[in-house]
Parts: C-alpha cells; structure tokens; sequence
C-alpha cells in the first residue's frame, strides 16, 4: 500500500476531526488516524536524531540528544494514552 499524498492526508485528517466532532466514529477510525498521526511525530523525530547519532559518531551530545527525544515521544504516548510512565531521569 502506497503512502498518502500530503493532499489525501490532509483530507482525511480534516474529515477524521469532522467525525470525532460530530461524534460519528462507530469504529474508532477517526480516533485511531488521529492519534496515529499525532504520535508520527514524535516517532519521525527519533528517527532523524537516531540517524544523526549514528552517523556522527554516536557523541555524547547526540546520545541525549536522543534520549530526550525519546523522552518526549513517550509523554505523547503516556498524555494520548492518559496514563503516567517512568521515566530515564533527565528532565
């Protein structure tokens, strides 16, 4: 399966905020795109730092780097998903 243009996902995240308003979401789709795409993010962030880390050496400065940025995906999962979660310990 092809991946959505940037056109065809801004459509289909205008018409998912439309079903989650209107309450319309029998099957959880609308909810399920819409934290997908939010969590995305985060998840397309650790993979820039990830290959920064990798490719310069794996420093000490791009090694937190990383770590934060994982930091900061987990609180999207842990504020989508309502719940707390441990954390690495440098905030």
């Amino acid at each position: 399966m092809s991946k959505p243009t940037d056109e065809e996902m801004e459509i289909a995240l205008k018409m998912a905020a439309q079903m989650r308003d209107e309450n319309v979401d029998p099957f959880f789709i609308a909810k399920a795109l819409l934290s997908h795409n939010y969590r995305m993010k985060y998840l397309e962030e650790i993979l820039h730092v990830a290959d920064r880390y990798i490719n310069h050496g794996m420093s000490e400065h791009e090694k937190t780097l990383l770590i934060r940025t994982i930091e900061k995906a987990k609180d999207a999962e842990s504020y989508t998903a309502n719940r707390e979660r441990d954390s690495f310990g440098l905030e």
